[in-house]
């Protein structure tokens, strides 16, 4: 494990566990959500986000947690060495989505980009949400079978599977 994309659906926790797995490796994260967003909550241009994005790639180590444009998620993919994919049932979704907007009244939530609106954020999960069956479905499996024959490829189905990842999957750090 030294290059580690961590995807799914919106509210799945991939923050969560991505900083608990920066944590035990020290492995540095990247949260695509602070790449792909300016402090005030904006998209940066595409440009600067391909360039942190490439740069990231190029490095030798890394923990990249979220999905960003299609290309750039591609090329992850392909250069990551372990796949992290979390494919919690939808229910489980909106609910951890609506319990981050809960929270998120009080305290930023994890990985959430400065300056950005939790309304805002929630509404455009719910609207992935909505639209994620057409991406996150049985052909999208199937290709990350295909693409992991070199690879570690974890599949988080449940969210107890997901408290326990790091203990059961990662050796801590020295």
């Amino acid at each position: 494990m030294k290059k580690i994309a961590v995807f799914g659906k919106p509210g799945s926790g991939k923050s969560t566990l991505s900083k608990q797995l920066a944590s035990a490796t020290a492995i540095q994260l990247h949260q695509l959500d602070s790449i792909v967003y300016k402090q005030n909550g904006d998209l940066v241009d595409r440009e600067t986000y391909d360039q942190h994005h490439e740069k990231i790639l190029c490095s030798n180590r890394w923990i990249m947690e979220g999905f960003g444009p299609l290309a750039s998620f591609n090329k992850r993919l392909e250069a990551a060495d372990t796949l992290v994919y979390i494919d919690l049932p939808y229910y489980v979704s909106y609910w951890l989505v609506t319990k981050r907007l809960l929270k998120g009244l009080l305290v930023k939530p994890e990985g959430w980009p400065a300056g950005s609106s939790i309304i805002k954020g929630t509404l455009q999960s719910y609207k992935m949400l909505k639209l994620s069956p057409k991406f996150w479905n049985d052909d999208f499996s199937q290709k990350l079978e295909t693409l992991s024959t070199n690879k570690s490829l974890y599949i988080i189905r449940s969210v107890s599977e997901l408290n326990n990842f790091v203990d059961k999957n990662v050796q801590s750090k020295p």
